[in-house]
């Protein structure tokens, strides 16, 4: 990391300028896994306290940007998406219907995910979307008719975010799969929130499954077009659920 002096701004506190001016230099300059130079030299470095230095490495830890660990230098840390699925629940408990924003940034995200599933998923891959659905039929299986056992309706629900978080992974594309894993509890909400306003059966769940199981299908005979098409049309539905819980028109 280099060593040249960097000034701070003054309208920030100390720590958190150093805070914002390290990070900078961790994602342009560090791999993941890489040791931070000691409190002492970054304490030179940016011409402040140990002290100062000290509480930036905690706000960035809190950022899960490092690691920190008593007697040891901070290391970079393999980013995960905890802060942006935090955010994304806020807004939604703050604001229910935040979760038709999310609705629609998750059309753009779910019909990039299975064209590129269609293009790119290997057997395991396909594999892996598959056991998800069959969790997500037992759950539906498990349920009384009339849909009252909320235990079987959370199950259903899991199974059904893991299903779109696999079929990115099977796409291959390291960005959309992140973004599916950082907004696993916001979906997870929204899909109870959806199942919940159409109050559903044992039957309404196990056909949703055959809908997911139709888009599985179109993405292994790599049918690009219909499985958007039906991707699309799942969600349409899943959104108009959302708006009978919500009460809206």
């Amino acid at each position: 990391m280099p060593t040249k002096e960097i000034s701070l701004q003054n309208s920030l506190p100390a720590a958190q300028n150093v805070a914002r001016l390290l990070s900078s230099q961790i994602v342009g300059q560090l791999d993941i896994g890489a040791r931070l130079p000691s409190e002492s030299e970054l304490a030179a470095q940016f011409e402040v306290s140990r002290v100062t230095v000290r509480e930036a490495l905690k706000i960035l830890a809190g950022q899960g940007i490092v690691s920190l660990s008593r007697g040891r230098r901070a290391t970079v840390r393999q980013p995960d998406g905890a802060m942006f699925d935090a955010f994304l629940r806020s807004l939604i408990h703050s604001d229910p219907r935040s979760a038709f924003d999310l609705m629609h940034v998750r059309r753009a995200l779910e019909v990039q995910a299975v064209t590129l599933a269609c293009r790119n998923a290997s057997r395991s891959g396909l594999a892996a979307v598959d056991a998800a659905l069959v969790t997500m039929r037992q759950a539906a299986d498990a349920m009384p008719e009339d849909g009252s056992d909320e235990a079987c309706g959370r199950a259903f629900d899991r199974a059904d975010v893991q299903f779109h978080q696999a079929m990115a992974l099977a796409g291959g594309n390291r960005v959309l799969t992140f973004l599916f894993e950082a907004m696993e509890g916001a979906l997870l909400e929204v899909f109870e929130g959806s199942r919940r306003g159409a109050q559903r059966s044992r039957a309404a769940l196990i056909e949703n499954c055959e809908e997911h199981r139709a888009i599985l299908d179109h993405v292994r005979n790599r049918d690009e077009i219909t499985a958007a098409e039906a991707m699309l049309g799942l969600i349409t539905r899943a959104e108009a659920n959302l708006r009978s819980a919500l009460g809206s028109t």
